[in-house]
């Protein structure tokens, strides 16, 4: 079964985004996927156990395709060490909104939304991804590990930047943080929300 082997790090400000965009191709790398807009539902029993077990089922829009993913973590191997590690099972589909309701048949519910826009490069044995999210940017690097840490060096990402959270994750963490109330990363209710708080 595939492995996915990957980084985030985190671009605080918008001269951070634009330092990594015109460092890619300097590091080798050409634009795969222009800035796209990419909306992701992840489907869960009511009770939460594919989430319990670390697992996550998504239906994914991004660039005019859809890709049913399934992710897990890896019956043997480094476990959670520098990067993130996980089982991957991932298929592109004709109708996502088809397949969303054969899930509900089956029992199971949506369970997050989140949505970024993102921009997708590659140097052919490996991707960088720049993530514009409603709670931040980030990019992400994955391929084997070697590479990640290579690619990293070349880009001038050190690895104490490096994080091997996912965005529900991140997303929790942003919640506790700013006291929000806010069940899903959508521009929308993220915006919502700030719109709503004290002192807005």
């Amino acid at each position: 079964m595939p492995v996915e082997t990957e980084i985030k790090f985190r671009l605080d400000n918008p001269a951070d985004l634009a330092g990594l965009t015109l460092r890619l191709p300097a590091a080798g790398f050409t634009l795969q996927t222009p800035r796209s807009f990419e909306s992701n539902v992840l489907y869960d029993t009511p009770d939460r156990r594919m989430r319990a077990r670390t697992e996550i089922l998504r239906i994914r829009s991004y660039a005019g395709r859809c890709l049913l993913t399934h992710k897990r973590l890896p019956d043997a191997g480094p476990g959670e060490d520098t990067h993130k590690h996980r089982i991957e099972t991932e298929t592109e589909i004709s109708d996502g909104e088809a397949l969303a309701q054969v899930f509900l048949s089956l029992g199971l519910v949506p369970a997050f939304r989140y949505e970024k826009w993102r921009s997708e490069w590659s140097d052919g044995a490996g991707h960088c991804v720049i993530d514009e999210t409603p709670i931040g940017n980030y990019a992400e690097l994955e391929g084997p590990g070697q590479w990640i840490d290579s690619a990293a060096a070349r880009l001038g990402i050190d690895p104490s930047r490096y994080l091997t959270l996912s965005y529900g994750r991140l997303f929790d963490l942003w919640r506790q943080q700013h006291r929000s109330d806010a069940e899903d990363l959508t521009f929308a209710a993220v915006a919502a929300d700030r719109d709503s708080s004290p002192g807005s």
